[in-house]
């Protein structure tokens, strides 16, 4: 786990890169792939992406890579101010990090996360892509309703690839960057300890 402000910024940066790629992937090609053809007739998601003169957003249009930066920016910011230390303070008022095996209690972590990001970046994607240029304009309750939507088709992907691919796989490369200082470090604070009695770990 993250040791400190730089640790945690790393570890929430690389989860934000392979996440938000997964969801403009998952959006574009499962939610709304089927539209994208039979609105522009093309043979594969890409080109009718592009006869659409990119991803509708914002009431306008927008190319795949502005949306991964749009995304991204927001999904980072979240992460790093309210479901990262959110997540954390959730988990400790259920689970003891000294006493707990700590595959449940990153498990734990996980799905904590899970329920603070994803309704969180759905209401963000559903304000992104609501449709502005429609007839009626803009309705709160159109809004509402996509954003329900969202949370239901986002909510099953988010829970199992952040629990089974995403969050394994990032701390594996956590681990392989700083295992060996983080030890170094927890075993210096032993020894700190066994030394004095009184001393706690930093």
């Amino acid at each position: 786990m993250p040791q400190n402000t730089i640790q945690r910024a790393i570890f929430a940066l690389i989860t934000v890169i392979i996440t938000v790629h997964a969801y403009v992937f998952y959006s574009l090609y499962v939610i709304n792939g089927s539209l994208f053809l039979s609105l522009t007739g093309e043979a594969n998601v890409l080109a009718a992406i592009g006869a659409l003169g990119g991803v509708p957003a914002f009431g306008g249009s927008l190319p795949i890579w502005a949306i991964v930066l749009v995304e991204f920016a927001f999904a980072y910011t979240l992460e790093m101010f309210l479901g990262s230390p959110l997540s954390f303070k959730l988990t400790t008022r259920l689970f003891d990090p000294r006493t707990t095996h700590p595959v449940l209690f990153e498990t734990s972590i996980i799905c904590s996360t899970v329920a603070i990001m994803c309704p969180s970046m759905s209401l963000i994607a559903a304000v992104i892509y609501y449709p502005y240029g429609a007839p009626h304009g803009f309705r709160f309750f159109t809004l509402l309703a996509n954003w329900l939507k969202l949370v239901c088709y986002n909510f099953p992907f988010a829970f199992f690839t952040q629990l089974f691919f995403i969050q394994p796989f990032v701390r594996t490369v956590f681990k392989l960057l700083f295992g060996r200082s983080n030890k170094k470090r927890l075993e210096g604070s032993s020894q700190k300890n066994e030394m004095d009695p009184t001393a706690s770990a930093d």
